[in-house]
């Protein structure tokens, strides 16, 4: 078994993409695609594709991703529970929602601290030839992951922000199957937002 999902599915523009890479990147679509509708069977295939992500990107050297993956594995647990169980600070049903002006400054502040917190980890104890570009798409992946467990809707604009850059660091790597991928998740970034917006609780007027 481990020498098929190694194994070469095809090449894309002279890089060998794995079956590996194949089923990983087809459970995360799927998975986006019921992060958009509020289905929560969209945190276990979370769980299944990063752990088969993290093999793909510990492959490529991408330690940061890689290392990201099992984060997600465990944060989407308590994802799956936030959507399935969890509550408001007033007690009120989790439902979408925007952060407060307070809300959104901390999230800034977040971003800030952990784009360069990870890539010093990363330029320090790893042979990674990216340590800026993946520690900005891991540390705001952090960030990312917490919004939208808790669902507001911001997260999507953080994952825009994360896909976008990701491109750029996989066509660097020769992941182009997962190039195509990330494209496609900025797109869908896009459109989470605008089917979260519509979800929004109308303001009386």
């Amino acid at each position: 078994m481990p020498e098929f999902f190694s194994a070469p599915a095809f090449v894309l523009w002279g890089a060998p993409t794995s079956w590996l890479e194949v089923l990983a990147a087809s459970l995360a679509l799927v998975m986006v695609g019921c992060n958009m509708r509020e289905i929560h069977w969209g945190w276990p295939l979370a769980i299944v594709s990063s752990l088969l992500y993290f093999g793909v990107f510990a492959q490529a050297r991408i330690y940061g991703d890689a290392s990201l993956q099992i984060f997600f594995a465990s944060v989407a647990f308590w994802g799956w529970f936030q959507w399935l169980r969890g509550h408001r600070a007033d007690g009120s049903a989790l439902r979408v929602t925007r952060l407060s002006p307070r809300g959104i400054a901390l999230v800034l502040v977040a971003c800030a601290v952990a784009w360069p917190a990870v890539a010093l980890f990363l330029r320090r104890f790893t042979d990674t030839d990216v340590p800026w570009w993946d520690g900005f798409a891991t540390g705001l992946s952090l960030v990312g992951q917490f919004l939208l467990g808790r669902k507001y809707i911001e997260n999507w604009l953080v994952w825009l922000a994360v896909n976008a850059v990701s491109i750029g660091l996989f066509i660097h790597k020769g992941l182009w199957l997962t190039v195509g991928l990330y494209a496609v998740f900025a797109a869908l970034s896009v459109a989470g937002y605008l089917a979260w917006q519509r979800r929004l609780p109308r303001v009386a007027a």
